[in-house]
């Protein structure tokens, strides 16, 4: 723990940051009641420099990380995968953040580059949490389509080259409409999409 603590501002700090924060969070769903402590320990200096980099006040940015610990208490059963516990509370941290900054009338936010030196290096929580969701929301609206449909983009979306033959003989349908009817399931699954808002 002390050497998590040691490196959150070391280059190759970050990956160690993730991987002790979800080990934290693990051991703290187990029942061990001092993990949370050390949870707290391994994110607060990342959640601490991002709150700071919507330009706020010391004291504003302390109110903001401890929301975020709050809303954490209140709603960790919402993360599913324990892997994804930074990215929950990075995003947010930033979501507060930038309703504070909002409210106080401060400049939001600074570039996410201002935080590179702070802030893991491999892909964002932030993008990996969006796309998640996202794909949660474009596979549900797949399932609310019709079975021909389903899985029509299922093969589709899962082979570089499909077999156009086999596969119109297992939907049992002509070869040339197998375009023709992508197309018109591709625009069903858009007008679904865009009746649940993502664009």
């Amino acid at each position: 723990m002390t050497r998590v603590r040691r490196e959150v501002g070391h280059a190759d700090a970050p990956a160690t940051v993730w991987s002790q924060a979800s080990a934290d969070f693990d051991r703290w769903l187990s029942g061990d009641s001092a993990a949370l402590d050390d949870l707290v320990a391994t994110m607060t200096p990342v959640l601490w420099q991002i709150a700071r980099s919507y330009r706020l006040t010391q004291e504003q940015a302390e109110d903001v990380v401890q929301t975020c610990w709050l809303a954490f208490v209140r709603k960790n059963s919402s993360i599913l995968d324990t892997a994804a516990v930074g990215a929950w509370l990075t995003l947010t941290t930033r979501r507060e953040a930038w309703r504070v900054a909002k409210r106080s009338g401060r400049d939001v936010p600074v570039e996410d580059e201002a935080l590179e030196s702070r802030v893991p290096t491999q892909r964002s929580a932030e993008s990996l949490v969006v796309e998640g969701d996202r794909n949660s929301l474009i596979w549900a609206a797949v399932e609310s389509l019709p079975e021909r449909c389903r899985r029509l983009l299922r093969v589709v979306a899962f082979s570089d080259r499909p077999d156009y033959a086999g596969l119109a003989k297992e939907l049992n349908m002509p070869v040339g409409s197998i375009g023709p009817t992508r197309g018109r399931c591709l625009g069903k699954l858009r007008d679904s999409l865009r009746d649940e808002g993502v664009s």
